[in-house]
């Protein structure tokens, strides 16, 4: 069998309007589908291939807060993959001013921030390590604090010593 890798993650939120505008404006996600009532809405990252990449469903403002984790089995996070550090800074900062960064971590192999969504949805931007730096940490649970600037500074130090 030759699985590929995943296709789109699908949410049951309160608002969907709301947190399709959200991510919107913190990924620049674009809508494909989207339901004039604001019952569910089809988003698309914006470098992607896939038809959509996020469904949003609406479920009502009286629905209670995700216990998964806490007191139930689920889903802990959607990791969404930039292409480059600056592109990762540039999320930083759109979350940081949305109030919606909840922390940062380095794991050797990626660079990652977390975020919640409107509705308290933890979810993950990251920066995927090239595969020819990753070395022992490939095989490694790591969770270093993320120091975004130095990873910039060492990256791009890299890329102009691989061009020389």
């Amino acid at each position: 069998m030759g699985v590929t890798g995943m296709n789109h993650a699908v949410l049951y939120v309160r608002d969907a309007r709301r947190t399709a505008d959200f991510y919107r404006e913190i990924l620049d996600f674009r809508a494909v589908i989207e339901d004039p009532g604001g019952r569910y809405c089809f988003l698309r990252a914006p470098d992607s291939g896939n038809h959509h990449d996020l469904a949003l469903f609406t479920i009502g403002s009286g629905a209670g807060d995700s216990q998964a984790g806490q007191r139930t089995v689920g889903l802990y996070h959607i990791a969404w993959e930039v292409r480059t550090l600056a592109e990762l800074a540039t999320a930083q900062d759109r979350l940081a001013a949305a109030g919606a960064l909840v922390g940062a971590s380095d794991h050797g192999a990626s660079k990652s921030l977390y975020a919640k969504d409107p509705d308290g949805l933890e979810f993950e931007v990251m920066w995927l390590v090239p595969s020819e730096h990753w070395g022992a940490e490939e095989h490694e649970a790591i969770i270093r604090p993320l120091d975004l600037a130095a990873e910039r500074r060492k990256y791009a130090q890299q890329a102009e010593g691989a061009a020389e």
